[in-house]
């Protein structure tokens, strides 16, 4: 099917990544930056550049597309899913794509920052791709393959099917979300207009896997309210509420319960950003485990060790807000086996054995499903996530994209 196919995923991946979309967990705004909606505007144009007629974006910052149904048969609206926006944990200003073609098995210097080397010892997955076409940065910024790996898969697959009539599915809706890394992507999402029954997000790594299971999320915030005073006069009456809450953070376990001492399915209670003054500090936390029972348990724990901080401090107060994130899409999913058997079997028919994989982390598709649709994630090559090292193997998004095609395929079939 694929073989004189002439692949647009490499071409559109190197536009894309140059387009500067990172997102901001502290802005109230949604899209919570707007050059998320550059990149959502090129999409747009270039959907109905292929044929795609109904691609539009709407004031949330979201792609809305459809490729019509070419079959009798009543086959679910499947959404093909990825989003936009690049994490605020590395610079994603300036993104320079390098290719290094026939990759042999060493170490990756990237050329703006020699300092940043990606180590083949320290990725295994890297050493599996040798002789794979690998695209990285180039040293001073991420790359961005997490997401727009999975965006521009999506976008080749709709030309491929768009080129290939001849190939029967039902009506495939397309879905680009701004502000995944913030976790805030579908709290605008109209889920009427969207109109799909089942979905798939492509924001996996390793080829061949398939993840219908994530932390279960909550968000707790301590605000410590302390008592300020010019420091000249202070003895006796100064409570100082950044003292306090590196109490509270330096009390936190520090052999287990946390992402540096856990793996698997194992949760953990996280620290991801403090500021205030001396009258007033935040401390912002991520409880994450596999089981959403554990969370009121970690809360419960955090919550004590607050509490025995505070009881040093009775002139201090705090206020402990718990924000429910999202939950283990894997309660949906268990309830829709045949999502992720026609997904298995779409990634054999690209070649690729399946991998059931678990993601110590969340996506879209966390909320989709417990907003109505059920959304496991599929493989798209992209690794060493967040960070100046990422990666992707040319190869990898490619069989993402006959993994999509082939997906469509099997709804097809199965429907009566």
């Amino acid at each position: 099917m694929f073989t004189n196919y002439k692949y647009s995923v490499t071409d559109r991946f190197l536009r894309y990544v140059q387009i500067d979309t990172q997102s901001d967990p502290l802005s109230a705004s949604f899209p919570s930056t707007a050059k998320q909606k550059d990149l959502a505007r090129l999409l747009v144009q270039e959907l109905q550049a292929i044929g795609v007629t109904d691609a539009e974006l709407d004031e949330h910052g979201y792609v809305y597309a459809t490729i019509p149904a070419n079959t009798d048969k009543t086959v679910p609206v499947i959404c093909l899913c990825s989003h936009m926006d690049t994490s605020s944990d590395c610079s994603g200003t300036n993104v320079k794509p390098i290719i290094h073609r026939a990759y042999d098995g060493s170490d990756i210097v990237l050329p703006d920052d020699p300092s940043q080397v990606i180590r083949a010892a320290e990725h295994p997955y890297l050493l599996q791709k040798k002789g794979n076409d690998i695209i990285t940065a180039s040293g001073t910024t991420l790359l961005g393959a997490d997401n727009k790996a999975g965006v521009a898969a999506i976008m080749d697959a709709a030309r491929f099917l768009l080129q290939h009539p001849g190939i029967r599915h039902g009506a495939i809706r397309i879905l680009f979300t701004p502000d995944e890394e913030t976790g805030r992507g579908v709290e605008k999402l109209d889920m009427t207009k969207l109109g799909a029954q089942y979905g798939y997000t492509l924001d996996g790594g390793e080829l061949g896997s398939l993840e219908d299971e994530t932390f279960s999320a909550d968000g707790v915030k301590i605000t410590i309210q302390g008592v300020g005073i010019h420091p000249g006069t202070a003895k006796g009456k100064l409570v100082s509420a950044i003292k306090i809450a590196g109490e509270i953070v330096a009390a936190l376990p520090t052999d287990r319960l946390s992402p540096e001492t856990t793996e698997g399915r194992e949760g953990f209670i996280h620290p991801v950003r403090i500021h205030g003054t001396v009258e007033q500090a935040e401390i912002d936390f991520i409880i994450r485990d596999f089981v959403t029972a554990e969370l009121a348990n970690h809360e419960q724990l955090l919550r004590g060790i607050m509490e025995k901080v505070l009881l040093r401090y009775p002139e201090a107060s705090a206020i402990f807000a718990v924000n429910p994130q999202y939950r283990n899409m894997k309660e949906v999913l268990d309830q829709h086996p045949q999502v992720c058997a026609h997904a298995e079997t779409a990634i054999r028919r690209a070649g690729v054995e399946p991998l059931r994989m678990i993601i110590r982390g969340g996506t879209d598709g966390s909320r989709l499903s417990f907003m109505g649709l059920p959304c496991p994630n599929i493989f798209t090559g992209e690794m060493a996530l967040h960070s100046k090292h990422e990666y992707v193997s040319i190869q990898d998004m490619q069989k993402a994209v006959e993994t999509i095609v082939h997906l469509v395929q099997v709804w097809e079939e199965e429907a009566r």
